[in-house]
């Protein structure tokens, strides 16, 4: 054999060589440090990924089809979100961007009849991946007010629609319309919904202790959670902590777990040691914390009316309500104005202190989710101009970013960052039975790679109350089930998004509730006398 003919020989086995080692694996992550909460485990290390799993962490250097160079960079797990309502295609985007690999809305949901058709509408196009719980509020407003359109397959966006009435929040229902809802619920559970999601501090009055205990029975009888916005948020921190209080004694009573939805309010000090102490005793109860002084919501939210905001907590609209859109301040004439001509008009509400924003972030035993509201056109595909977005809260775009801006700026450890942006929110929804996290929140072998890489210096949110859709910027590398999805802050047009939910079931677990129990207002335990009918007359005869 000639030498000429020799080496061409060579040189195309060891570049076939080359090819099959580097086919290894479908992506490798090297001399990144390597984070996982769950283990502790922090050191710098390199990660193979095939088939969408984590199959390798090793010291030795990797090769795959696709790389990742993360010297001098973190690699955690997949940002993960318990409470982001823009459950829409660029609501994704701005999320992936923000290292956001997993959303659910566990506070408006979506109606029990649609959940199924939620999900088929997202399966194959979708970047994230995507979850959703059973509504609350939009049973009330399908039974009460009538509400019953074609938008309510937009799941939280639809309240842009049904709060336009008001019976949903200030109605008690009749005991047929009450078995109405709570059906609705379990319709919602049966098709897999990951729990119930309750916006109960928006309707205080019209939903009676014993509406509450029953909404979180039908989540209970399932073993899921149910996430609120608690009775009397925003208030006091006397009665913001009687609303958590209520929803954490029903589910301690039914034995279920429950969320305590963005509880960073007055009072938030004492709502965290009593879900510090109930994880303690083993119990599935947890809380959700943002880094923003300021909230978000619809203007015409019963507790910012001016009995309660201005007569009640002594705020004044010029210092506190903002238009996102406009960016100027409301004054009490423009407020009722836009009340009576937009009444689901979003608004940025300015409620607590800016130094508590970081006292939150080192928390135990919370999750940090985004409480991610919808920027104008709601409907935008994927890839459509952030710097158009009407504008909305800074969080939409930028929480995870702020959280670790945050956290660089005041030396909170990188384990703590990690754990509130993901394991936590995995490990207490595992618990509850939900393979899906159960497989993530963790880099450890045979976890499911959702993979965030990114620079702990530079990563950082860019959103403003003025901008509030601006991306943030500093992520090398967001990894979706084993796919690259950004890189170097680009999104790449592919969509290996999967649904999160528990398997859909054939027979409903609903259970009608009886007119005894809608009516009384207290039960003894006692055989209910003969007759009664739960109503109790004005005068006791002696």
């Amino acid at each position: 054999m000639k030498l000429k003919t020799y080496l061409l020989i060579l040189a195309a086995a060891l570049l076939g060589g080359a090819t099959l080692s580097a086919q290894d694996y479908d992506v490798a992550i090297n001399n990144g440090r390597v984070i996982d909460p769950e283990t502790l485990f922090d050191d710098v290390a390199n990660v193979g990924i095939k088939d969408g799993r984590i199959v390798t962490i090793s010291k030795k250097p990797l090769k795959g089809a696709e790389t990742v160079d993360a010297t001098g960079h973190i690699v955690a797990p997949g940002f993960i979100d318990t409470h982001f309502h823009f459950q829409m295609p660029i609501g994704y985007s701005l999320g992936l961007r923000d290292g956001l690999t997993s959303s659910m809305d566990f506070e408006m949901g979506c109606a029990g009849s649609y959940v199924a058709r939620w999900y088929e509408d997202r399966a194959g196009k979708t970047q994230a991946n995507y979850g959703i719980a059973v509504s609350h509020e939009f049973a009330r407003a399908m039974f009460i007010d009538g509400s019953d359109g074609d938008y309510l397959k937009d799941g939280p966006v639809a309240a842009l629609e049904t709060r336009k009435k008001t019976g949903w929040s200030v109605t008690r229902p009749t005991l047929e319309q009450g078995n109405a809802i709570l059906e609705e619920l379990d319709k919602g559970l049966q098709a897999g919904a990951v729990g119930v999601g309750s916006t109960v501090g928006y309707m205080r009055e019209g939903v009676s202790s014993r509406e509450m205990f029953e909404v979180q029975k039908v989540g209970a009888r399932y073993g899921r959670p149910t996430g609120a916005h608690t009775r009397y948020t925003l208030g006091t921190d006397t009665t913001e902590n009687n609303g958590a209080q209520e929803l954490v004694a029903n589910a301690l009573a039914l034995s279920a777990p429950a969320i305590v939805l963005h509880f960073n309010n007055d009072g938030w000090r004492l709502a965290h040691e009593m879900i510090i102490r109930l994880q303690e005793q083993g119990h599935n109860i947890w809380g959700e914390v943002y880094p923003y002084a300021a909230g978000s919501t619809t203007i015409n939210a019963s507790f910012l009316e001016p009995k309660s905001w201005i007569d009640g907590f002594g705020k004044r609209y010029e210092d506190t309500m903002l238009d996102p859109v406009t960016g100027e301040y409301y004054t009490l004439e423009t407020y009722k104005s836009t009340v009576a001509s937009e009444p689901t008009r979003p608004i940025v509400i300015f409620k607590q202190p800016e130094e508590d924003q970081v006292k939150w972030l080192t928390l135990k035993g919370v999750t940090m989710a985004s409480d991610a509201v919808a920027a104008t056109p709601y409907d935008a595909p994927w890839d459509y101009p952030m710097e158009k977005l009407g504008g909305t809260h800074p969080r939409t775009a930028g929480a995870r970013g702020a959280t670790i801006r945050l956290g660089r700026e005041n030396n909170i450890p990188m384990m703590q960052l990690m754990s509130i942006l993901s394991y936590n929110a995995a490990k207490h929804l595992g618990d509850t039975g939900l393979k899906f996290m159960q497989e993530r929140g963790r880099i450890q072998t045979g976890m499911v790679a959702d993979i965030v890489v990114f620079d702990p210096e530079l990563f950082t949110d860019n959103s403003t109350y003025e901008k509030g859709a601006i991306p943030s910027t500093g992520m090398k590398a967001v990894i979706v089930n084993g796919q690259v999805v950004v890189r170097d802050d680009v999104q790449l047009p592919v969509f290996p998004g999967q649904p999160i939910r528990f398997e859909p079931e054939a027979k409903p677990r609903f259970e009608p509730i009886s007119e005894e129990s809608w009516n009384a207002e207290f039960s003894t335990g006692m055989p209910l006398p003969s007759g009664f009918t739960g109503a109790f007359p004005e005068k006791v005869e002696k």
